[in-house]
């Protein structure tokens, strides 16, 4: 198979398609749901890259999934997970959480964390990203990992979030079943610099704050950048930024 030729393909947030509702603001990176382009439907591994805001109260009710590794990123606020193998838990900022749906697994996720300990309801909306990726195996257990890693983002540079590959074994926070691909995180400080890794295919997503990507100018809010074979570029900041970044050595056949 030809490689593909080199390209940064930018895509600005406020082209992304997006699902708002009364509870729910979520804006697609990639076709999602009811919002279809076939020319627009993964790049490498990732398949979805859903920025959601959730309102108190309010969330995703007990649905289904098959046979896809699904990273949940809290920016702010609180995320109630609870999933048809028993786990449960509360994610937050700083939190690394994986589902691996495998043979088919049920869960739901909400925003009403206050109900675990009967406490008084907030008012706070959850922010939050959502990445799938396709496992290397179908068919598999279902499974679910989780791990906080505040300490190593205060710490600066990209940290490995979720891996498969090698080369992050036993340094990336959670595993996915993928020896493909890397979720990195990192967050900034205006002026801080971090050089993205050397990839085949990488996705560069600016959930929050300004950056500049080299070569390719400034990215806001909800921004990304699909790089394809273009070699490691640096990200600089221009205000308190952060930015998600998978590192992909394959791509969806």
């Amino acid at each position: 198979m030809t490689a593909p030729a080199p390209a940064v393909d930018v895509r600005r947030g406020e082209d992304r398609f997006a699902t708002r509702i009364s509870w729910l603001d979520s804006k697609h990176s990639f076709s999602f749901s009811r919002h279809y382009d076939p020319a627009n439907t993964h790049h490498g591994l990732l398949l979805v890259n859903n920025d959601d805001v959730v309102h108190p109260g309010a969330g995703f009710e007990t649905h289904p999934h098959q046979d896809m590794e699904i990273i949940t990123w809290v920016l702010r606020g609180s995320l109630v997970h609870q999933d048809s193998t028993g786990h449960s838990g509360v994610i937050y900022p700083g939190l690394a959480q994986r589902m691996s749906a495998g043979t088919g697994i049920l869960h739901s996720e909400k925003n009403d964390a206050w109900r675990l300990n009967n406490q008084e309801p907030h008012t706070d909306p959850v922010h939050f990203v959502q990445m799938w990726v396709l496992p290397d195996e179908q068919g598999v257990d279902p499974g679910y990992e989780q791990l906080e890693i505040e300490d190593e983002l205060l710490r600066g540079g990209l940290v490995p979030i979720a891996s498969g590959m090698d080369r992050y074994d036993g340094a990336s926070a959670i595993r996915i079943r993928n020896r493909y691909a890397t979720l990195h995180a990192a967050r900034l400080a205006p002026g801080d610099e971090v050089t993205i890794p050397d990839a085949p295919f990488v996705h560069l997503y600016v959930p929050n704050g300004t950056v500049t990507l080299e070569g390719s100018g400034p990215l806001g809010t909800g921004d990304a950048a699909r790089l394809t074979r273009t070699g490691g570029r640096r990200v600089s900041a221009d205000e308190p930024a952060e930015i998600l970044v998978w590192e992909m050595h394959a791509t969806v056949a």
